[in-house]
């Protein structure tokens, strides 16, 4: 079966990554998070104290770029590919609130997007690639064999991004993370570069009241009847 590039974009907390996840073990591909990238340089940015909620020192940024070695390493244990930064494990670190809260400030940043959009092109450039995001399927893989476009209501995608970081025992209120979701909508969706917008080839999915089995089966469909064409 010939493979195919699978491009997955949406709003946060849609259920990008559990799906993608889920369709790379099961066709055998190669599974990207590019939301983690963005996630990494951000928390690099947090710990060189180059941003803050009411600080952002972008040019400095920019210069320390070259420094920033991301790649993702399979762990069996879990079932994925984990994000490494430096050399070192961060995949728990960058799914905190705090990291959130300020990822869509550092996504804005023309340079460090070109950055991670040419890695994003190189780990596709063989297909067999599942891979999610804000952009992939308008910039990074515009030529993506099939595109997916993920949305769900503001309360639900809170409800369960909330649940989640409770189960990792992080504290965090219910109306914290829903603003965080309302606020990074407005910022994904207004940046000057590359803004969040549903490819025109794309496939909406509205999966407000699907399951993650329930969503699954319809793109796996979806997927064969795109063999089947």
């Amino acid at each position: 079966m010939k493979k195919i590039t699978i491009a997955i974009d949406g709003y946060s907390s849609t259920g990008k990554s559990t799906l993608a996840k889920q369709l790379a073990h099961h066709l055998g591909y190669v599974y990207v998070d590019s939301g983690a990238m963005y996630r990494a340089v951000t928390f690099y940015a947090m710990q060189q104290q180059l941003v803050a909620e009411d600080f952002l020192d972008s040019t400095e940024l920019i210069k320390q770029l070259p420094k920033i070695k991301l790649h993702f390493q399979f762990n069996p244990a879990v079932g994925f590919a984990e994000m490494y930064l430096n050399g070192v494990n961060i995949e728990n670190e960058i799914r905190t609130i705090d990291v959130s809260r300020l990822v869509s400030i550092i996504a804005e940043i023309s340079e460090v997007r070109t950055k991670l959009v040419e890695q994003q092109q190189e780990f596709g450039r063989e297909k067999g690639v599942v891979m999610d995001g804000r952009d992939i399927g308008t910039v990074v893989f515009p030529e993506a064999e099939l595109k997916l476009f993920m949305t769900a209501t503001s309360h639900t995608r809170a409800k369960r991004r909330h649940d989640e970081l409770i189960e990792k025992g992080q504290k965090v209120s219910y109306e914290e993370v829903l603003q965080n979701v309302e606020e990074r909508d407005y910022i994904d969706t207004h940046r000057a570069d590359s803004p969040l917008v549903k490819a025109k080839d794309a496939i909406e999915i509205d999966n407000s009241i699907l399951t993650k089995q329930e969503q699954f089966d319809l793109v796996l469909d979806l997927i064969h009847k795109f063999y089947s064409t």
